[in-house]
């Protein structure tokens, strides 16, 4: 019996799934859910049909359908997705108030004491399954444990369609021989790191002496040391998970705000890249206004035609979230990190060291006035759609393509379901 009862879902496929079940031409078919098919992109989702040829997130087009020539080319439609997530909200709520959207396709359920009205965990996971197939014709994985880390680990271990219940006592056995990749949190680098201590396994790492990962890597080690046993970490501050699960329109403080865009075709004039830059810049100040955040370092990246890429990021005293100050600080890095010889596939913009909550009059007339035009054309580029209202710099821009980030999360009131 568990203290307490965490489920985490995962909807399988999520992109490409909902668009099979939109379109029955598509159902059981290798697709390949992108950006604009006609321009360059990658690969946001692809269907199992097409992962079966090794086709994974992320890949190119070109490689992927080096694997698969007859996969199907389906363009993003974020306003879809973002409808089932909400349709999928609506179902978790009717067992549970404690629901937090972990991403776009990602949630938690705080289970702990429904059983009272749903039956055991294993039956309610079942009666949720039921009806996301039913209502929604989707499928997904759902993982139960006794925290966040474990029950996101157990809806990994079978897919697609799987439900894995995981005991207390069954942990130490699990953890012992699986890869310390595959638990949330631990990424490439992190992966890299541990390994170069003779640590590959979750079992390596929950027996690995706690005082030299914190010598390490500081607070993080000890949140590390924890993982490798499977415990989780009431401190959100040196995990990617906080063990309290959050209701779905709040959400943890913001450590970075960026946006990031593919190219159709390599740029090698300086003014078309300083003017995506610019618009990338834009893009990221509206976010941090539209959330409460001002930022203190601006981060560039850029990869190149070879595929190279390069990233800097510059620390200023003040805190801001002006696109045209962000951009301001971008240039520096630019001059710093650009290549004549190479084209340019991808540019970065991104604003980190972030606090929120920050606004307040200004006592110079030159700070108020410029605040309230941000303000203003915010109002009206949310009424009217993006870049309505824009910059001279802006003209003609290059538009992004159609793509929903994965690590999407809803707030309160979209209005999705009005």
């Amino acid at each position: 019996m568990l203290k307490r009862v965490i489920a985490h879902i995962d909807m399988n496929a999520f992109f490409a799934s909902v668009e099979q079940k939109a379109n029955p031409h598509l159902r059981e078919k290798p697709i390949l859910v992108c950006g604009n098919p006609k321009g360059r992109t990658v690969v946001a989702t692809a269907s199992y049909e097409a992962r079966a040829y090794g086709i994974k997130t992320g890949m190119t087009i070109g490689e992927a359908k080096k694997l698969c020539p007859q996969a199907i080319l389906v363009e993003c439609d974020p306003d879809k997705y973002v409808y089932t997530s909400m349709k999928l909200l609506s179902i978790y709520e009717s067992f549970t108030p404690k629901v937090e959207a972990f991403s776009v396709d990602e949630a938690f359920l705080d289970l702990t004491g429904t059983e009272r009205l749903f039956g055991p965990p294993l039956e309610i996971a079942k009666k949720i399954k039921q009806r996301i197939k039913k209502e929604l014709g989707l499928l997904c994985s759902v993982g139960i444990a006794s925290n966040k880390l474990l029950a996101k680990l157990a809806s990994d271990l079978k897919k697609p369609d799987g439900l894995v219940f995981l005991n207390d006592e069954d942990i130490p056995h699990v953890l012992e021989d699986l890869s310390i990749s595959e638990l949330c949190g631990i990424g490439p680098k992190m992966t890299s790191h541990l390994n170069k201590l003779g640590i590959r396994t979750c079992g390596d790492l929950g027996r690995y002496p706690q005082e030299i990962l914190e010598d390490r890597f500081g607070k993080i080690g000890t949140y590390l040391h924890y993982m490798g046993k499977g415990i989780g970490d009431e401190d959100s501050s040196t995990s990617s998970l906080s063990e309290e699960v959050l209701f779905y329109y709040q959400s943890e403080p913001a450590k970075s705000m960026g946006h990031s865009l593919t190219l159709d075709k390599d740029a090698y004039s300086k003014y078309i890249i300083e003017k995506l830059i610019f618009q990338l810049s834009e893009q990221v100040g509206k976010r941090l206004r539209r959330d409460g955040y001002k930022g203190r370092t601006v981060c560039l990246t850029l990869r190149y035609s070879d595929f190279s890429t390069f990233s800097k990021q510059r620390s200023i005293k003040r805190f801001i979230d002006d696109g045209r100050e962000i951009f301001k600080e971008a240039m520096f890095i630019f001059e710093e990190l650009y290549n004549s010889l190479y084209g340019v596939r991808l540019a970065g913009v991104s604003v980190s060291n972030l606090i929120k909550d920050t606004a307040q009059l200004s006592l110079f007339e030159g700070e108020w006035k410029k605040q309230r035009l941000l303000e203003a054309m915010d109002r009206i580029n949310d009424r009217f759609g993006d870049f309505t209202l824009i910059w001279a710099r802006l003209l003609n821009k290059s538009r992004d393509g159609n793509v929903i980030s994965p690590a999407w999360r809803p707030t309160k009131n979209l209005g999705y379901l009005n």
